[in-house]
């Protein structure tokens, strides 16, 4: 039998995926309370992610968006790492810069160690990509755009998306200059 490379290309990036999201999944976590969730889309689910991408991009005027969508539109798959925000209870820790728990809760705050968290297992998710040698990029656009869709449960406040791709070059580089950016470098 013969395989076409772009087939095999396609198949080596799910489960790459697959990787990713163990890799996530086995990350230390604080306390070794485990608030880490992911998915994965292709197909439709990925298109509608794209699009809504896009809708941001026309409601905020934040043309990184538009960028972000493009690559989303152009890779295999999306891998989403998102954190549950349920504090852990240390007594009195205050490292989220509130005086406990409950106060952080009361005014919709965010448990420092499940951000740590989600930012450890992103890593630990990319660096298995980066074994691979897939292209990926983190996205907090495409988490943002994947929270606004209910991907995730209302408890998880906070993701991130990762697309991979496979090409002669890296779609996620040479992207061009967000005008917010040149508008910071010029003042």
């Amino acid at each position: 039998m013969i395989y076409e490379g772009t087939d095999l290309e396609k198949k080596a990036a799910y489960a790459v995926a697959d990787l990713m999201v163990l890799a996530a999944k086995t990350a230390p976590k604080g306390c070794g309370l485990d608030n880490v969730v992911s998915l994965v889309l292709d197909g439709k689910e990925k298109d509608v992610l794209a699009d809504e991408m896009r809708k941001i991009s026309k409601e905020t005027g934040s043309d990184f968006y538009e960028r972000d969508a493009g690559n989303v539109d152009n890779s295999h798959l999306i891998v989403l790492i998102g954190v549950r925000n349920s504090p852990i209870g240390l007594k009195n820790c205050s490292l989220c810069g509130f005086a406990d728990c409950q106060e952080m809760q009361m005014v919709g705050g965010r448990c420092a160690f499940n951000i740590t968290d989600l930012g450890i297992a992103v890593g630990s998710a990319v660096s298995v990509a980066a074994d691979h040698r897939i292209d990926n990029r983190i996205m907090f656009t495409a988490g943002k755009a994947a929270k606004r869709l209910n991907f995730f449960s209302d408890d998880v406040k906070t993701c991130f998306g990762i697309p991979l791709s496979s090409s002669s070059k890296s779609i996620f580089f040479d992207r061009g200059i967000v005008p917010v950016l040149e508008k910071q470098k010029e003042e």
